[in-house]
């Protein structure tokens, strides 16, 4: 199934019979469907003219203080800034801080007593949601997450499991990798929360 808007275009110049049978996968009927390959096409046509403006569209809102992100696919609402740095208004300022499995636990857990914000550390797929792997260094967007370290691992809150329990898993802002680490070992701490 084609998915990419410069191969359905591609597509659509040398035949609107071959859009119909990549895009469906299946082949062209003629007879009681011939009906459906243009319907197929004009509707092709009209979802060409309209990926180009979803694909450009910002996949983050931020916040009016410029301290949090809304990924607007999965409506999560991220803190800007590592933890140990803060928005200062223009990007973000101090000192990113590491923190082992257990501390980043307890960092978030006090963060959220302390705000009343339910802010915790992404699971796995939370986390990867917002790396980009078709960029790289960082594979976070980096207006919507400046000064991201480019040689830093995430942690998630995402246990290892299996013969893995001493682990969790993280993602590496390098290039989007998700991987299991030891969970004694430090790593950076992004927090997230469900949107309300």
């Amino acid at each position: 199934m084609l998915t990419n808007p410069i191969q359905l275009r591609r597509v659509l110049r040398a035949s609107p019979e071959s859009v119909y049978r990549t895009s469906l996968n299946a082949p062209l009927h003629r007879g009681n469907h011939m009906k459906t390959a243009p319907l197929a096409t004009l509707f092709l046509t009209c979802l060409l003219g309209i990926l180009p403006v979803a694909a450009s569209a910002q996949p983050y809102t931020i916040s009016a203080d410029g301290s949090e992100v809304t990924d607007q696919k999965t409506r999560l609402i991220w803190r800007r800034c590592i933890e140990g740095m803060n928005w200062d208004g223009a990007t973000c300022a101090g000192v990113a801080s590491k923190f082992n499995h257990e501390a980043a636990s307890e960092l978030a857990a006090a963060l959220a007593k302390g705000t009343g914000i339910n802010w915790r550390l992404p699971n796995i797929n939370e986390l990867s949601s917002i790396a980009d792997r078709s960029d790289s260094n960082p594979v976070f967007d980096p207006t919507a997450f400046p000064t991201t370290p480019l040689s830093s691992s995430f942690w998630s809150a995402t246990p290892g499991a299996g013969k893995f329990p001493v682990r969790a898993w993280y993602v590496l802002a390098r290039d989007g990798d998700a991987s299991l680490k030891n969970r004694n070992d430090r790593a950076y701490v992004r927090l997230v929360r469900i949107s309300q």
